[in-house]
């Protein structure tokens, strides 16, 4: 992103969290305004969560929280940047699934999860949708399944790009499915969804955030959620597991994770202010808009979910032999 629109976009930011300068935190934490690093363009279904976040986290510590988008290289551009800032609590990361995915897909990270981040609060869950094109006559998860096995190697399901978790989950959807479709990595899932209502590829997965606006919009259809339950938004889109493929579930999740060193005081007090705002029933409304289940967790119970996701989907990687180096 150019500086200059990136510069805009914190300046809107402030303006719209407040100018408080001392907070109410740990020994008058913030004492500047904090940047929470997006590694994703404006505008997406990650930024949206994060922005609300931001907006309701800088009203609760008396601060200003600027959200500062650093997207490129699969999230790892702004992951590093977080991963290299001062451990003082002043600068944030909003963390995604591809922080579970990505040491298993890039050999040369310039950062190290495990080492380079203590986990300050787990925010939401949302699944991944598998979405059609109309025209393609689709009614249904059955029908998209006997057609892609009736026509092996035909079916081109699109993704955010490769090593993302949509394109990991439409490699483990088809592995257990038994299919054979052909996977077209896009810059991001908004060019993916434009060439799947052009009808250039016939499916793609995608994460509810991103694809719950296209379903409204009616140029999409939806076949099946991943996760455990229908989303409340789309309660007339099956589960995988109801439509018979109890086996695959692949969920985004985000949370908010800090430079290794921030002092546990200013961890334990953000995480405490993060579980008041996934507690308002405003939020629980704002993220089931954006397809999405909030979370709820101590800084210990994020680290152990994210060490057990790292576990799934490296399974998934090897699976899929996947590589972006």
């Amino acid at each position: 992103m150019p500086s200059i629109l990136r510069t805009l976009l914190a300046a809107t930011a402030m303006l719209a969290a407040g100018h408080a300068t001392a907070g109410n935190g740990p020994d008058g934490y913030p004492e500047r305004p904090v940047t929470l690093v997006v590694p994703f363009s404006p505008g997406g279904g990650s930024d949206n969560i994060a922005r609300f976040i931001a907006t309701r986290l800088a009203e609760r510590i008396d601060g200003t929280v600027i959200v500062d988008n650093r997207p490129g290289a699969g999230t790892n551009i702004g992951n590093q940047i977080v991963a290299r800032s001062n451990p003082d609590g002043q600068t944030l990361l909003f963390g995604q699934v591809t922080l579970s995915i990505n040491p298993h897909v890039y050999q040369k990270l310039q950062y190290d999860i495990e080492k380079d981040f203590v986990h300050v609060a787990h925010i939401a869950n949302s699944p991944t949708i598998l979405l059609t094109n109309p025209g393609m006559g689709f009614k249904d998860l059955a029908g998209f399944t006997d057609y892609a096995r009736r026509n092996p190697g035909e079916v081109n399901y699109g993704s955010g790009g490769t090593g993302t978790s949509v394109h990991l989950a439409g490699h483990l959807f088809g592995s257990i499915a038994g299919l054979d479709m052909t996977h077209i990595p896009y810059r991001g899932s908004g060019p993916a969804i434009i060439d799947l209502i052009g009808g250039e590829i016939q499916a793609i997965f995608d994460t509810a955030p991103s694809a719950v606006p296209q379903i409204a919009g009616g140029k999409v259809r939806p076949l099946a959620v991943s996760g455990p339950a229908r989303l409340q938004n789309l309660p007339d889109v099956p589960t995988f597991s109801e439509a018979g493929y109890a086996e695959f579930d692949a969920p985004a999740w985000y949370g908010i994770l800090a430079p290794t060193g921030t002092p546990p005081a200013i961890i334990e007090y953000l995480n405490e202010q993060v579980n008041q705002i996934l507690d308002e029933p405003e939020t629980h409304a704002r993220l089931a808009q954006l397809g999405s289940v909030t979370a709820h967790s101590s800084p210990a119970e994020f680290g152990e979910f994210m060490r057990k996701e790292s576990s799934r989907w490296r399974a998934v990687v090897k699976s899929a032999n996947v590589s972006a180096d």
